[in-house]
C-alpha cells in the first residue's frame, strides 16, 4: 500500500510538472530554443509594421489583413487559422475595428482557442476612445491616425514582446526607442504646420469618417459622406450634408480613401466644384515599395498632402 501511495505521488508531481511547463510556455518563451523566433500575429498591415520596427529579425511575423484590404470586414482565410493557431502573441487594435461587423476576429480567437490579455493583445488599451457620432454607444476604431496615440500602440507592443521574450528584452526596448522618437518628432511637426492655416480653410472631407483623432490633434474639422465603412455609402442624405458642410466653409481641396471608391467623392466634387487633392491612408498601408508602405511614410504622407491641400 504504501509503494502504491508513493507510486500516485510521484504520478500526480509529474502530472503537476508538465502542467505547469506548458503554462509557462503559454506566457513565457525564454526557454525556447535560441534559433527558434517568437511566432508573432498582426490583424492589419499597420500593426504589422509597428511590430516589425520593434522586433525586426528576432521574431516571425504574419498580418492577417494584408495591404489594401479594409479590416472592418474580412473573412478569415485557412492559412490566417493556421498562423493565429501557433502564435505565440496576436495583436489586433480593438475599439471595435476588428470585433464590429460581422465579428470575424472574435470568431478567429475562439476558432483558435486563444485568450485576450494571453495571447491576444489590445494594442489600444491605453488610448482614451472617441464615440461614433451616429452611435454614440459605439467607439471609433481609428485612434492610429492621431501619432500620439500609434506611440501608445508601440509602448503596448513592446511591453508584450519583452513579456513574452524577456532574453530579447532590451533589443526591443532600444528599438522601440528610437521608432519613438521618430514618430513623436513627426507629430510635434504637424501640431504646429496645421495653424499656419486660417481656421475656415480647416475642414478635412473624406468619404469615410476616420479623422477624429487627427482632427483633434492637428487642428482641423473632419467632414465626411460616411461615418463608417460598415455604414451605408453615399446615400442622398449623407450627400446633402456634407455639400452644406462644404459651401458655410472656405475649404479648398477634398480628399479620397486609399482603400475605398471614389465614386461618391467623385460626386461631391462635382457638386461643389472642388478638386479631389490627392488619395490619403486610413485602414492600411500602401504596397511595399510605393509611397505610404510604412506608418512613418503613411502618416507623413497624410500630414504633407492634407496640408498642402488645405492650404
Amino acid at each position: 500500500m504504501k509503494k502504491i501511495l508513493i507510486t500516485l505521488v510521484s504520478v500526480v508531481a509529474m502530472i503537476s510538472g508538465v502542467y505547469w511547463f506548458l503554462q509557462q510556455r503559454t506566457h513565457n518563451t525564454s526557454n525556447l530554443p535560441s534559433n527558434e523566433k517568437l511566432q508573432v500575429v498582426t490583424t492589419n498591415s499597420i500593426l504589422e509594421d509597428m511590430v516589425k520596427n520593434v522586433g525586426r529579425d528576432r521574431i516571425e511575423l504574419y498580418s492577417i489583413v494584408k495591404r489594401g484590404v479594409d479590416p472592418h470586414e474580412y473573412e478569415p482565410q485557412p492559412s490566417d487559422i493556421s498562423k493565429a493557431n501557433d502564435a505565440d502573441a496576436i495583436f489586433h487594435n480593438g475599439l471595435n475595428l476588428e470585433t464590429g461587423g460581422n465579428g470575424w476576429f472574435t470568431k478567429l480567437v475562439e476558432t483558435t482557442h486563444k485568450n485576450f490579455d494571453k495571447e491576444v493583445f489590445s494594442t489600444s488599451e491605453d488610448v482614451e476612445a472617441k464615440h461614433l457620432t451616429t452611435n454614440k454607444n459605439e467607439v471609433d476604431p481609428h485612434a492610429w491616425l492621431d501619432l500620439a496615440n500609434g506611440i501608445k500602440y508601440v509602448k503596448t507592443i513592446t511591453n508584450v514582446l519583452k513579456e513574452k521574450d524577456p532574453r530579447n528584452a532590451s533589443f526591443y526596448q532600444d528599438n522601440a526607442d528610437e521608432y519613438i522618437a521618430k514618430l513623436e518628432r513627426l507629430h510635434q511637426e504637424a501640431q504646429s504646420k496645421y495653424l499656419r492655416i486660417p481656421e475656415k480653410q480647416r475642414l478635412l472631407v473624406t468619404s469615410e469618417g476616420a479623422f477624429k483623432y487627427f482632427g483633434e490633434a492637428y487642428h482641423v474639422t473632419p467632414a465626411y459622406i460616411w461615418e463608417i465603412n460598415t455604414e451605408s455609402q453615399g446615400t442622398p442624405e449623407q450627400m446633402e450634408k456634407i455639400l452644406k458642410q462644404i459651401n458655410t466653409s472656405e475649404v479648398k481641396s477634398l480628399f479620397v480613401e486609399s482603400s475605398v471608391s471614389p465614386k461618391s467623392m467623385d460626386k461631391v466634387s462635382k457638386e461643389s466644384g472642388l478638386k479631389i487633392h490627392s488619395k490619403i491612408f486610413t485602414d492600411s498601408l500602401a504596397k511595399k515599395g510605393t509611397t505610404g508602405d510604412t506608418y512613418y511614410s503613411m502618416m507623413k504622407w497624410n500630414i504633407d498632402q492634407i496640408y498642402a491641400g488645405l492650404k
